[in-house]
């Protein structure tokens, strides 16, 4: 609700100053071409997206989330304790990092609130718990190996290579998940310390 408040004051404020200023023709006509890239890349974009998150799933129901969470289980059983007593969970859990990896954001995000409902402390609603907020971070971060809605997004632009930033993602994304997921056990541990 905020969000869409800020939004609509950025664009007001555009509005009035693009008017006052004798640029309305201007915006009128940047308005116009915004609209029109933005549902361009939207249908370019959108048989990726559409495979990647049959793929996902596809590999749901021929059982290869669950070879998945066995693989990750000392991973998962380490950054998702309840994970150990919860098979499911393990399963969302596991199927959201490997949609992760892939760089398929859109595809993991089902599976993350799906996981994220089983993490959720029901005697303590609106309260996030420690294993909550490491999922929340591990989705932020989102470390990938391959970013195939990036790569996607780059194609569509006319990219040769779109798979070239590869070594900068890796990078990127293993630095962000290491210092984020270290950010919220140090704060986890200070705010039950406090």
């Amino acid at each position: 609700m905020v969000m869409s408040w800020v939004w609509t004051i950025i664009l007001a404020i555009s509005v009035v100053c693009a008017m006052f200023l004798g640029n309305g023709q201007q915006l009128g006509a940047a308005v116009i071409s915004g609209a029109q890239s933005g549902i361009s890349l939207c249908i370019s974009i959108a048989g990726s997206i559409c495979l990647w998150t049959g793929v996902g799933k596809l590999m749901e129901h021929a059982g290869i989330t669950r070879t998945l969470s066995l693989w990750m289980r000392p991973l998962l059983n380490w950054l998702f304790p309840s994970s150990k007593k919860d098979t499911i969970l393990r399963e969302k859990l596991s199927a959201n990092i490997s949609a992760n990896i892939l760089g398929l954001g859109n595809a993991a995000t089902p599976m993350g609130i799906q996981a994220a409902q089983r993490l959720a402390d029901p005697g303590r609603p609106g309260l996030a718990t420690d294993e909550l907020c490491r999922l929340i971070v591990l989705n932020t971060a989102s470390i990938q190996l391959i970013p195939g809605n990036v790569a996607a997004v780059r194609a569509s632009f006319g990219a040769q290579a779109p798979f070239d930033i590869l070594p900068a993602v890796w990078v990127t994304s293993l630095c962000s998940t290491t210092l984020g997921l270290t950010a919220a056990w140090l704060m986890g541990k200070a705010w039950r310390d406090a």
